[in-house]
């Protein structure tokens, strides 16, 4: 809490005191704290971008979950494309994803994401995966229904995933494989680097014990700011990202991540969408050298493949500011490519 600058003491008090497993506490501390996240000093919340509105709606999905969405449009040109975001592990789209949807939609482009069930601002237990398949489904499910809208129909469409939001897209594209016009897979989590994967006779013990104490924190975890963030300020910027999941991962949501990757490794020669990959040398969060094989084994005609020498893991949040809009750049010039 000391590396708050500029929070209230009644502010952080709330935080202590907030149970931010109940969405509902998760949604009244973002709602205290969302003018101080804007305010920090990092590149992505000091650019300044005229001509976008905003909205952020509660949409209730099939499954009868509450799911928290958020759209940023062009205002004053017409939309080039549209661009569907899947965040990273324990992240939200309403901290550092602010700054990257408005650069995007800056460049013309309709910028749309969400909170996946148990992550952010949408219902469900803070940081439970029970079922990635099902939580894939609950992604397809907002982004079809966006793309079926009279506004946006006809639009090309892209995604573009972070992290384990990378998983998500290429698990969408494999579920969708002709539905989409491309992807954008910023160190996409195609396989969980060895340094974050506890020793094998560990992950044994962890997925028996998962099938009794699937809700359990008992996942052993390195400091993953210090392994994602290069710069040691922006490093410190990320305790801001006050609902964002921290704890240790929860035993069977650890176990979903871990088969969604051996899952994608498996299936890297069946993807077939234009591709833009994006990755960190020396990321030490996800495995580089399974970006590298998903370069050379997707059978797509259209690919590009990025590393960015010294970055670490979070490209666009922890990087200097100058690699980030770097990436945005390379991100830009990629979709004016493929939405003349």
């Amino acid at each position: 809490m000391t590396r708050w600058e500029g929070v209230d003491k009644s502010l952080e008090k709330m935080f202590k005191t907030a149970n931010l497993d109940c969405v509902a506490d998760r949604r009244m501390i973002r709602e205290a704290f969302k003018e101080t996240q804007l305010g920090i000093d990092h590149c992505l919340f000091k650019a300044e971008y005229e001509g976008i509105k905003m909205k952020e709606s509660y949409e209730v999905n099939s499954r009868g979950l509450e799911i928290f969405t958020k759209r940023w449009l062009p205002e004053n040109s017409p939309v080039k494309a549209l661009v569907f975001f899947c965040h990273g592990y324990g992240d939200t789209c309403t901290f550092f994803v602010e700054g990257i949807a408005k650069k995007i939609a800056s460049a013309g482009y309709a910028f749309f994401a969400m909170d996946y069930p148990g992550f952010g601002l949408s219902e469900g237990l803070h940081g439970y995966i029970p079922s990635f398949d099902n939580l894939v489904n609950d992604v397809v499910e907002h982004f079809s229904k966006i793309k079926e809208n009279s506004e946006f129909k006809g639009h090309r469409s892209f995604l573009f995933g972070e992290s384990m939001g990378g998983a998500v897209a290429l698990k969408i594209h494999l579920k969708q494989p002709q539905l989409w016009d491309g992807a954008i897979l910023l160190a996409p989590m195609c396989k969980i680097a060895d340094d974050v994967i506890p020793p094998w006779p560990m992950v044994h013990l962890l997925i028996g014990l998962a099938k009794v104490l699937p809700k359990e924190k008992l996942v052993p975890q390195k400091d993953l700011a210090e392994m994602a963030f290069k710069d040691l300020k922006k490093r410190e910027q990320t305790s801001y990202n006050v609902i964002g999941y921290s704890g240790k991962p929860r035993l069977r949501t650890a176990v979903e991540m871990l088969q969604t990757t051996q899952e994608i490794e498996r299936r890297l020669a069946e993807v077939s969408l234009p591709l833009l990959i994006l990755h960190g040398e020396a990321d030490k969060v996800t495995d580089p050298s399974v970006s590298k094989a998903l370069y050379e084994k997707a059978k797509s005609s259209d690919k590009k493949l990025l590393l960015y020498e010294g970055a670490y893991h979070s490209l666009l949040e922890g990087e200097s500011d100058e690699m980030i809009f770097r990436v945005l750049g390379d991100i830009i010039s990629w979709l004016d490519d493929h939405s003349a």
